[in-house]
C-alpha cells in the first residue's frame, strides 16, 4: 500500500509514502522456513520460496498499510502469529477456489452438456486449463480497475525501473529510472505466469494417467480426488516454475531468452503501469535500503525517516540522505 518491499538475502527492506507526504522506511529480518537437505533440493525448493514470499508478503502488507494510513512511527498494530495465519489461509481458500475448483466446475458444466469427456479424460482437463487461463487473465483485468490497486501496480513498475538501473551500475535517481522499462524478466507475474502454464500441462497429463491407475466408483469421490491430487501437484509445479524463471534469467540474450520470456513480460504490461516520479522515489529509498552493507554511493535517495529493527541485519551506515 502506497510503498515497495524489495529483498536482499536475508534482509527485507520496506518503503513507504505516508498520507502527509513524507516517506517512512523500515528493514526487517527476511522470515526463512529451517531447511533440511530435502527442501534444499532443486525441485523442492521453489514450494519453500513461494510460502517464504506469502508469509513475509502479507507480513509488509500489514505493515505498509499502517504507515499509509497513518503518521505515526507504526509500532503498534503487527499482525500476531494467529492473525498472519488467518489471513494466509483465507488467501490460500480463496486462491483454491478461484484458480482450482471454479475451473474444475466449468469444466464439470461442459461435460454436462455433452462437450467435454468425464474427469478421467484428456478433454475435461484442456477444458479446465482454457477456463484457468481465462479467469487467471479475468481477474488481473478485474482488480486494476480498482483505484487502488491500480497504484499498486505502477509502483509495482516503479520497482522494475529502480532495478534496472541498479543492474545497469548506473547512478540510480529517480530520474535515471524513469529512463528504463517498466518490464523485467525475473517478475513475481511471470512466476505466475510460469506456474498456471506449467499446471495446465501437468494436470491434462497427470490426472488422466493417475485415474488408470485407479478410479473411484463413486462419482463425487471422483473429482474430490481428482481436486485433492491437483492440489497435491502445486509442490513439485510451484518448484519447476521457479527453476524455470532462474533458467530464463540467466539465459544471455537472443531467440530463445526471448521466447521463453515474452509470455511473461506481455502479462507485465497488465500487472504494471507507468509510475510518476514520487513512486521512483519510495522505490529508490527501498532499494538502498536493501543493499543494506553493500550500499552504494551511486544510489541518490531522497529524504526519509528509517525505523530501525534490532533483529535487521546490520547496514553499512546510519545517516539518512
Amino acid at each position: 500500500m502506497e510503498g515497495v518491499m524489495m529483498r536482499n538475502g536475508d534482509r527485507l527492506a520496506l518503503a513507504v509514502r505516508r498520507p502527509a507526504g513524507d516517506i517512512v522506511a523500515e528493514c526487517l529480518p527476511w522470515f526463512a522456513i529451517p531447511r533440511g537437505p530435502i527442501l534444499k533440493r532443486a525441485w523442492i525448493k521453489g514450494f519453500v520460496v513461494l510460502l517464504e514470499t506469502l508469509i513475509n508478503g502479507i507480513k509488509a502488507l500489514n505493515r505498509s498499510a499502517m504507515f499509509a494510513a497513518e503518521s505515526t512511527d507504526g509500532e503498534s498494530g503487527d499482525l500476531k502469529s494467529w492473525q498472519l495465519l488467518l489471513t494466509m489461509a483465507v488467501a490460500v481458500v480463496f486462491a483454491v477456489g478461484l484458480f482450482v475448483v471454479l475451473p474444475h466446475l466449468f469444466s464439470l458444466f461442459m461435460h454436462w452438456i455433452g462437450i467435454s469427456g468425464g474427469v478421467e479424460g484428456l478433454s475435461f482437463h484442456i477444458w479446465d486449463g482454457l477456463f484457468k487461463f481465462c479467469i487467471f487473465l479475468g481477474y488481473v483485468l478485474a482488480i486494476s480497475f480498482l483505484p487502488d490497486i491500480r497504484r499498486v501496480f505502477q509502483y509495482h513498475g516503479a520497482e522494475h525501473k529502480v532495478i534496472h538501473a541498479f543492474e545497469s551500475q548506473e547512478m540510480v535517481s529517480p530520474a535515471t529510472a524513469a529512463l528504463h522499462s517498466r518490464l523485467h524478466p525475473r517478475c513475481g507475474t511471470t512466476f505466475l505466469l510460469f506456474v498456471l502454464s506449467i499446471s495446465i500441462i501437468v494436470h491434462t497429463m497427470a490426472v488422466p494417467l493417475f485415474f488408470k491407475l485407479w478410479t473411484p466408483d463413486n462419482a463425487v469421490l471422483k473429482h474430490a480426488v481428482a481436486l485433492i491430487f491437483k492440489l497435491a501437484l502445486i509442490v513439485p509445479i510451484s518448484s519447476a516454475a521457479y527453476e524455470l524463471i532462474r533458467f530464463a534469467a540467466r539465459m544471455e540474450d537472443g531467440l530463445w531468452a526471448d521466447t521463453l520470456r515474452m509470455p511473461g513480460l506481455l502479462l507485465q504490461r497488465l500487472t504494471t503501469y507507468e509510475p510518476d516520479e514520487r513512486q521512483l522515489e519510495v522505490a529508490v529509498v527501498a532499494l538502498r535500503e536493501a543493499l543494506g552493507t553493500e550500499i552504494s554511493k551511486n544510489i541518490i535517495a531522497p529524504a526519509y525517516t528509517l525505523l530501525s529493527d534490532p533483529d535487521c541485519p546490520a547496514r553499512a551506515e546510519s545517516a539518512v540522505s
